[in-house]
């Protein structure tokens, strides 16, 4: 048993772990705290990976660089869908957020095949080949920064959700229903809008 391999697989594990403990941050605000069933949280995340794709083919930027544009699309993208589809329907039965968050997801997906294609694509960051060696470890760079973003990302929306505020008060007074968390004072529009695209 070769105890450097192990310990690569560990900190190859590690890294892409941060990853996607990001992305099921994501799908347990949505689920979890703001009660929402949002089919199109993959498809628009596939529509920022198109987004840095175009920069780097188009502008030339790099992918890592272009990553905080896309991020801010990203989020006014899911501002707009929150405030103009999903308020509406808020307080409906689950399967009318099924139904519309479903046919979102069909625009979002069947718009990328349209627009794009249905072959992958790949783009060619100067990470991609950079990695640094921890005496018999190497680490892929790339993977160190994302992981690194991530753990950022997810650091900021901790702050957001346990220690800042929104009109006032930190957002996580009430998990409930909409109704009562008003009656309770707190604000329930603004803090809806502004998590749904983090």
């Amino acid at each position: 048993m070769d105890l450097v391999l192990i310990a690569q697989g560990l900190l190859n594990g590690l890294l892409f772990g941060g990853v996607y403990s990001l992305m099921a941050v994501g799908l347990t605000l949505i689920f979890g705290v703001m009660r929402v069933v949002n089919f199109a949280h993959g498809d628009m995340m596939v529509w920022g990976m198109y987004l840095a794709f175009l920069l780097a083919t188009r502008l030339g930027l790099d992918p890592y660089a272009g990553f905080p544009l896309c991020a801010a699309a990203l989020f006014a993208l899911g501002f707009v869908v929150q405030r103009r589809l999903v308020n509406r329907i808020i307080d409906a039965p689950h399967e009318m957020q099924i139904l519309l968050m479903l046919g979102i997801a069909l625009v979002l997906e069947n718009g990328a095949l349209v627009v794009f294609g249905p072959d992958p694509r790949r783009v060619k960051s100067f990470l991609a080949l950079s990695t640094v060696w921890l005496g018999p470890l190497f680490v892929d760079v790339a993977r160190l920064v994302t992981f690194l973003l991530a753990g950022a990302l997810t650091g900021l929306l901790y702050l957001f959700l346990f220690r800042g505020a929104a009109c006032g008060r930190p957002p996580t007074i009430h998990t409930g229903p909409p109704s009562s968390a008003q009656m309770s004072g707190a604000c329930t529009r603004w803090p809806s809008a502004w998590a749904r695209p983090a």
